[in-house]
């Protein structure tokens, strides 16, 4: 059986995840108490001869609705583990504050500890705070801050995967030094040293994925050189890694802006990872941060 787990914080995306799962065939329970889990999972894995329920694939969204009976996820896992021994993956889903704060004024919906708290700022911050230990033991954590919902199902469907010929997953984010770098990273690459198409006007609005980035950036040998190595390095030790049971090794790859070099190399370096056998999931998150400068810039120029 195929068991997920699917927390994280309230508006990351986690009802968009559900259908996905959903339409992959998963059982899916939603805002199911921790307490009651092992159960469950134990009545859904003995299938019907076992005086229990069968189906192949099964998921349970966990989050802070729970509230008081969160503290118990630690605890229902242990007896998993113990009384069922049924491999499973804790997917857990989060954003930056002020895009689920946008989200929220979008959708106009209440946040579940807003009675608690007031404030949408305050019940962010002490939601973070139920969610620390959950978030440490996640098998992967994925930031939807900049994922449309057809990118997050794309996500999730590369975990799905995962499971079938690889326990270990590669996360490869490009991102822009300027913005801070992403959260969990194993590895930090920089980029920078590379040429920046960003000074070129008929190259400025372009990003890493279009031809024409990726022809200027192959002009140069380091650049090739750069993402041998790096693909190299990912590939002697990312068995090892798997080796020690490590759930995920996630991978930042960096340039000023994430919109052009950071972009062009980590699409190359997943490739070269994936024509080794090993499944990727690339993320892109600031690939589309402030395109009015961009669009400005080619203007004036």
């Amino acid at each position: 059986m195929e068991l997920l787990f699917l927390t994280g914080m309230s508006g990351a995306g986690k009802s968009a995840a559900v259908r996905y799962l959903e339409d992959c065939g998963y059982f899916c329970m939603d805002n199911v108490p921790p307490y009651v889990l092992p159960d469950l999972v134990k009545s859904f894995f003995r299938g019907r001869n076992g005086e229990g329920f069968s189906t192949p694939k099964l998921a349970f969204v966990v989050d802070i609705r729970s509230q008081e009976y969160l503290d118990g996820f630690d605890e229902a896992l242990a007896l998993i583990d113990e009384e069922v021994g049924c491999p499973y993956k804790v997917i857990f889903l989060e954003a930056s504050d002020q895009v689920l704060i946008s989200r929220y004024q979008q959708t106009r919906r209440k946040h579940p500890l807003a009675t608690k708290k007031g404030s949408l700022t305050e019940a962010l911050a002490e939601e973070r705070k139920m969610l620390e230990n959950i978030r440490e033991i996640a098998t992967v954590v994925v930031d939807t801050s900049f994922m449309t919902d057809s990118e997050l199902c794309n996500a999730i469907g590369e975990i799905i995967k995962s499971a079938d010929s690889q326990s270990i997953l590669v996360v490869v984010e490009s991102f822009g030094f300027k913005y801070g770098l992403p959260v969990d990273c194993d590895y930090v690459f920089d980029v920078r040293f590379l040429p920046n198409p960003f000074y070129f006007p008929q190259m400025r609005n372009l990003t890493g994925k279009d031809e024409a980035i990726a022809t200027y950036l192959e002009g140069f040998s380091e650049t090739a050189e750069f993402n041998y190595m790096t693909s190299e390095l990912l590939r002697f030790v990312i068995p090892y890694y798997e080796k020690e049971g490590k759930g995920s090794v996630h991978i930042g790859i960096g340039c000023t802006g994430g919109r052009h070099r950071s972009v062009y190399c980590s699409e190359t370096i997943a490739k070269m990872l994936a024509e080794r056998g090993i499944k990727c999931i690339i993320s892109h998150r600031d690939i589309d941060k402030e395109p009015h400068r961009y669009t400005k810039k080619a203007e004036e120029d």
